[in-house]
């Protein structure tokens, strides 16, 4: 018998990322942010005899990014995920049916009087 394997992963446990796979992660959207960056650069000088308010956006694009992308960079560690709850719910208690009428183990002695609670006092 085959095991399916699906798509989807699950983790067991609250532990957080290996410190090797959260700096690889960090340095990763750095380089990608400073792509970003050196692509809006280029496209500043390119376009600025043609096309002047795109390329000084992307000239402000280009001088913005560095501090964001240095941001992203040293946010830190994620935060552990919040671990479930290890409380089980007491077990539910079943009902006890009521007596048919008329015969049972108690036969003849009476019915019992059972008072009703009190309804709560209004507060003042």
């Amino acid at each position: 018998m085959r095991k399916q394997r699906s798509a989807e992963v699950f983790r067991i446990t609250g532990a957080r990322r290996g410190l090797d796979e959260d700096v690889r992660g960090r340095q990763r959207r750095y380089v990608v942010s400073m792509l970003v960056r050196t692509a809006a650069v280029i496209l500043a000088v390119a376009l600025w005899n043609v096309e002047r308010p795109v390329a000084i956006g992307c000239m402000v694009l280009g001088m913005l990014l560095p501090y964001v992308a240095v941001v992203i960079a040293n946010g830190g560690r994620e935060n552990a995920g919040s671990l479930p709850s290890a409380h089980l719910p007491p077990p539910a208690r079943p009902m006890i049916a009521a007596a048919p009428a008329g015969g049972g183990a108690e036969s003849g002695t009476g019915s019992a009087n059972f008072e009703q609670p009190a309804p709560p006092h209004p507060r003042s």
